[in-house]
């Protein structure tokens, strides 16, 4: 299945905004110069996922086109947002905004955990990024608080409260 890029006005302003930041973000990693704390320096999305053990969850991410990729639209109820109504996760597969290539493959050189506290929601029902994979990057990140949640990666539209409680510990 070949990604169709949807150029209402609304879907390809995104899309320009979207080229944009990947641009800007390519420039800054250009700039950026690696510090003496390299030890987590260079990693991206593709370095963490690594390869998938037999039978963990992996995304349905379509081939990239044009320099940006999609959610297979088919297979997104499932593997995105499966404890969702249909309707809302058929909504959020049509509305999605194409994420660029650069931001799978684009390297950290200075991970904002390692600065800043860290909390974290895992997931437990998420076929995309498996539940233990998630409490590894928690207990990586030093995370204050780890809560978990019978939910899929779109825990935050599914259980919007269980989220707001997280925020609101946090925040004290």
């Amino acid at each position: 299945m070949n990604a169709q890029v949807n150029r209402t006005p609304l879907a390809w302003l995104h899309l320009q905004r979207a080229r944009e930041a990947v641009n800007m973000a390519a420039a800054e990693l250009r700039r950026t110069r690696l510090g003496p704390r390299q030890r987590y320096a260079l990693e991206s999305v593709r370095t963490l996922m690594g390869e998938a053990a037999p039978g963990a969850p992996t995304s349905p991410i379509l081939p990239p086109a044009g320099g940006f990729m999609f959610h297979d639209r088919a297979k997104f109820h499932h593997s995105f947002g499966a404890d969702l109504p249909a309707a809302d996760a058929a909504f959020m597969a049509e509305s999605q905004v194409p994420w660029g290539v650069d931001a799978f493959t684009g390297q950290v050189t200075e991970p904002a955990w390692r600065s800043k506290p860290s909390w974290y929601l895992v997931a437990t029902e998420d076929h995309m990024i498996s539940p233990s994979s998630q409490r590894a990057m928690a207990q990586r990140a030093g995370a204050k608080m780890v809560v978990e949640v019978a939910a899929s990666l779109a825990v935050y539209w599914s259980h919007p409260g269980a989220v707001a409680a997280l925020i609101r510990r946090a925040r004290v």
